[in-house]
């Protein structure tokens, strides 16, 4: 038995020792993997996705994909007698809408939006990362509903004097480095769109405009109608 203990903690310590020595080649640290918080299920994320999967398909829907700003949009109120499907999720992150991307094409969406990210900054996720998670967002969504239309929504500033504690952590910096991404992944790329709202949301010193948000990060109701009319404006919509 101890001959099989000590055999083990040999086995053990060769296989840390290779997955040490493959960080080091890739570039990456251990230390750095672990620090990232990709959880992304919890009640809310599990209940809401439930409710999602028992709706009937909606082919050639327009689908709005996101966190909770998405969430709280009353998109087909705004957008009257189109097939609008909102697909938000308060509190979700970019590995949650990843994870959830079999209940969108399921529908072979006309167009998604999707505006995602903020919670990943809140929580320290590395922009690099984030972007990562759009490619492969984007590459499933291509895959698997090919006449889809992708828009990438920047995501919008945060207004630091409003800003709530939770989100304190969150850089219009960081968000600067984030969208820079978005706008990569959209270039010379016929179905996809990168949409900049801080046309509308910002103001001259790059932050969220302080009548339309509440709290520093989420929108006022009559904002996301601005939203709306500038996708018509810019012809996504």
């Amino acid at each position: 038995m101890v001959l099989a203990f000590i055999m083990f903690n040999e086995i053990k310590m060769k296989y840390l020792i290779g997955v040490a020595l493959w960080f080091s080649i890739l570039g990456v640290s251990a230390q750095s993997l672990v620090a990232i918080d990709s959880n992304y299920v919890f009640s809310g994320y599990m209940e809401r996705l439930g409710q999602y999967r028992q709706m009937p398909v909606l082919p050639r829907a327009i689908v709005f994909l996101g966190n909770s700003l998405t969430d709280a949009g009353k998109w087909n109120d705004i957008i009257p007698g189109q097939p609008v499907l909102n697909r938000g999720i308060s509190g979700d992150i970019s590995y949650g809408v990843f994870a959830r991307l079999d209940e969108v094409v399921r529908h072979q969406p006309k167009k998604v939006f999707l505006m995602i990210g903020i919670n990943d900054l809140k929580r320290g996720v590395p922009t690099e990362n984030i972007v990562q998670n759009y490619i492969r967002i984007v590459r499933i969504i291509q895959q698997e509903s090919p006449k889809t239309i992708i828009y990438l929504n920047s995501i919008l500033p945060v207004n630091p004097s409003k800003l709530i504690e939770s989100f304190k952590a969150v850089k219009n910096s960081d968000i600067e480095i984030l969208n820079d991404g978005l706008k990569s992944i959209a270039q010379n790329q016929k179905s996809i769109h990168f949409v900049d709202l801080h046309q509308i949301f910002a103001d001259d010193n790059g932050d969220l405009k302080a009548d339309v948000t509440p709290d520093g990060i989420h929108l006022e109701v009559f904002a996301y109608v601005e939203l709306v009319n500038y996708l018509k404006k810019v012809k996504a919509l």
